[in-house]
């Protein structure tokens, strides 16, 4: 096991770290200055979080968070949207206030428009730095307002409500759906264009398609000229309904959905592109789409071509194609990526600004992602651009168009950390454009001189900062230490241990009981994700910790999270490792996990505990029935049970078809080891889950039944795949109640 490094919080909210080996002496030093002055200075009475302090929709929940600011670009000036008024950032890095909400309501009702229920200042969208205009876009509304003429400058409204909107700043029009079908309107024209008439439940028009897999998370793209429009049409009326039921009505209605169970039949998506110019549609000629999976779409900067990714549905093998906007031609194959196991675009390519023959494109090939440059014109990748360096590329921001660089954000520092950095597309020298800590987001300006950065490490809650990404200087606009003063924290830390292949460093969160006393023995539960796309340790204030971990760590009770092979940011054969066996690998790490906790001398290994939601869910079933004698006590919320029963994107890339891969769905078909619970399991889910649908649990509930076991029962009628609001504070006391009926 290796101690990476610790965070901790005494009761009045000083934070001391011993990064061990990293952090500068005198920082150190500084630190442990302020850790004991405070602790000097600790109260006699100290106070308990509530779940309402701690869980999303409790209702001290957001003053117990530190502040934040919301900030939007305007061209190359930086915005804040507060709740009543629009801020700029001015030369002294002050913020000028520039117009308010009340002035947009008041210009509104001079033109006689209703003020829209939904109207939110935090909504504001600035798409053209030459105007001092600000476009709302609400469910029955469209506007823009000018700050400096405080008044309406165009509106449009909707006579029933809108959803999907997409503006196009460069020829200010708006694609929406509405009542199933798309349309295109300006707020200037007076009758919108309709697009499709035959849009249904079963014929969805601009719309994300392929169950949102794919990075798609919409089905409209503008061209770079505002004049054409390429669109997603998803033909889904071969796809089997799957009845979920409203029980709101006096007697329950069937809401029927359409979901493409693995192995089953599945949607056709093609591509239509609207040109405002010719007033017509034209199909992108793909062939036969059955089976076949279409995304990362992106135009080249004349708005003549379109390009996107094929993938195959066994998703081993992908196609980056050409195609002519005008015709719908396919004009060539640009690239092919294949792989044993599968392959995931997610990303569109990205030209430069400077030359429109050359694009980025993302790819991991190398084995970790990356970013890579291609030529057009020459039809061949030049070079990677982020080579040689440890870790992958998590976003891709933007270019510094001076300096004729990328900015990029990565885990090159560490596994657990995102970090930024300007890396020339000249030689591919990386400049940090950081502290080097902690875990980082940002938004770039329009021409990539700055960004602003918000940011949280350890010791640090959150600070934004605006960075110039030329020199790397950077201002603190924001800084946001903790809202725990006189608050009774856990320590929390984070290790490392090695997964179950003997080489592979996996991280971990250790939370530790308040008041913790190590002459003890304390219950200890496990919370576990484990599936793809995801990962729960980072360098982040505490280390990502999850508000119920606190809580259950008040309440005398160790908790421990730990990032197994499979998931998310540690490169392709990390997280591959579980394809055709999901669960597998992955609960051997996880009983890496439980083998340090139950070396500890202050953890009661007979009181031991799992919880998980979704992936989480069916990894605590799977280990109970796996390590019966491990686990006491489980709480599984919104579990796949049988990966038969998840959709065909995300199940097949990982299992292939259960035709094909019978023996990895039997494997890990939960149901048939039902008669293995020995430990008290309480099993929660949505019961209108349109993710992973309720036949998941009711069919385990049936199979233990029918085994003689003995689980316990929860569902939250008209909520999904997961509980928001007053619902989510609710559902985090009963899982509360439950361990500690069970395993305290």
């Amino acid at each position: 096991m290796t101690k990476y490094y610790s965070f901790q919080t005494d009761s009045n909210g000083c934070q001391a770290s011993s990064k061990h080996n990293r952090t500068p002496y005198l920082l150190r030093l500084a630190l442990s200055v302020v850790a004991l002055t405070c602790m000097t200075s600790i109260s006699a009475q100290q106070k308990s979080f509530t779940l309402e302090d701690l869980i999303p929709g409790g209702k001290t929940y957001t003053a117990m968070q530190p502040t934040s600011l919301k900030t939007v670009w305007w061209g190359d000036n930086l915005l804040r949207l507060d709740a009543e008024t629009c801020y700029q950032l001015n030369g002294r890095h002050d913020w000028t206030p520039i117009f308010q909400l009340h002035e947009i309501k008041d210009a509104l009702r001079a033109d006689h428009i209703d003020v829209p229920n939904d109207l939110s200042l935090k909504s504001a969208a600035f798409p053209d730095v030459r105007r001092t205009e600000a476009l709302f876009v609400t469910s029955r509304l469209l506007f823009s307002y000018d700050w400096k003429r405080k008044c309406i400058t165009k509106s449009r409204t909707f006579d029933s409500p809108i959803s999907w909107q997409d503006y196009s700043s460069a020829s200010g029009y708006l694609a929406y759906n509405q009542d199933d079908n798309l349309y295109i309107a300006a707020a200037s024209r007076r009758k919108p264009i309709q697009l499709s008439h035959d849009g249904s439940r079963e014929i969805v028009y601009g719309q994300s398609v392929h169950r949102d897999e794919f990075g798609i998370s919409k089905g409209t793209f503008w061209s770079p000229d505002g004049r054409k429009l390429c669109f997603y049409r998803m033909d889904q009326s071969m796809v089997a309904d799957y009845p979920l039921v409203d029980i709101s009505t006096r007697i329950a209605t069937v809401q029927p959905i359409k979901y493409p169970m693995a192995g089953e039949t599945s949607h056709k998506v093609s591509m239509g592109v609207y040109d405002l110019s010719r007033d017509r549609t034209v199909w992108l000629q793909t062939g036969d789409n059955t089976d076949q999976y279409y995304a990362c779409i992106s135009w080249t900067p004349d708005s003549k071509h379109i390009l996107l990714y094929n993938i195959n549905r066994d998703q081993n093998h992908a196609r980056l194609l050409e195609f002519d906007a005008k015709t719908g031609e396919l004009e060539r194959e640009l690239m092919e990526v294949s792989h044993p196991k599968y392959v995931e675009p997610q990303h569109p390519v990205t030209f430069l600004p400077w030359d429109s023959d050359k694009f980025v494109y993302w790819s991991q090939q190398s084995g970790y992602d990356n970013l890579y440059l291609y030529s057009l014109s020459e039809g061949r990748t030049l070079r990677c651009v982020t080579e040689g360096h440890q870790g992958v590329v998590v976003d891709f921001l933007g270019f510094n168009v001076a300096t004729r660089s990328i900015i990029v954000n990565t885990t090159w520092a560490s596994p657990i950390q995102h970090n930024l950095y300007s890396v020339s597309l000249n030689n591919g020298t990386a400049t940090p454009l950081d502290n080097g800590e902690g875990v980082h987001r940002a938004m770039l300006s329009e021409d990539g001189s700055h960004l602003v950065d918000t940011w949280s490490s350890p010791s640090m809650p959150r600070s934004t900062d605006i960075v110039n990404t030329g020199n790397a200087t950077r201002i603190t606009l924001l800084a946001s230490y903790s809202q725990w003063s006189g608050y009774k924290v856990p320590d929390i830390s984070c290790g490392t241990i090695k997964a179950a292949d003997g080489t592979t460093d996996l991280y971990y969160r250790l939370i530790k009981p308040t008041d913790f006393d190590s002459t003890k023995r304390y219950p200890a539960v496990v919370y576990v994700y484990g599936g793809p796309h995801a990962r729960n340790v980072l360098a982040s204030w505490g280390y990502a910790y999850r508000g119920w971990e606190i809580y259950m760590a008040q309440r005398g009770y160790v908790v421990f999270v730990l990032d197994n092979r499979g998931s998310s940011e540690r490169g392709r054969d990390f997280e591959n490792v579980i394809f055709r066996h999901l669960g597998t690998e992955e609960m051997k790490d996880q009983m890496r996990g439980v083998d340090l906790l139950k070396s500890l001398p202050y953890v009661d290994s007979t009181r031991l505990g799992v919880h998980g939601w979704s992936y989480g869910g069916f990894m605590t079933i799977n280990l109970m029935l796996t390590h019966p004698e491990t686990f006491k006590c489980g709480v599984a919320g919104g579990p796949v049970i049988d990966w038969s029963y998840y959709e065909v994107m995300y199940g097949e890339r990982y299992m292939d078809r259960p035709q094909d891969n019978p023996e990895g769905y039997h494997a890990n078909n939960l149901r048939l080891r039902a008669g293995n619970l020995k430990g008290r399991l309480l099993v929660i889910f949505g019961y209108n889950d349109p993710t992973c649908v309720p036949q998941h649990t009711l069919s385990f509930i049936r199979a233990c039944e029918t085994a003689g076991t003995h689980p316990d029962l929860l569902t939250y009628p008209g909520d999904g795949h997961n509980m928001f609001g007053r619902d989510r504070v609710h559902l985090h006391e009963q899982i509360t109640r439950y361990f500690e009926d069970h395993l305290k």
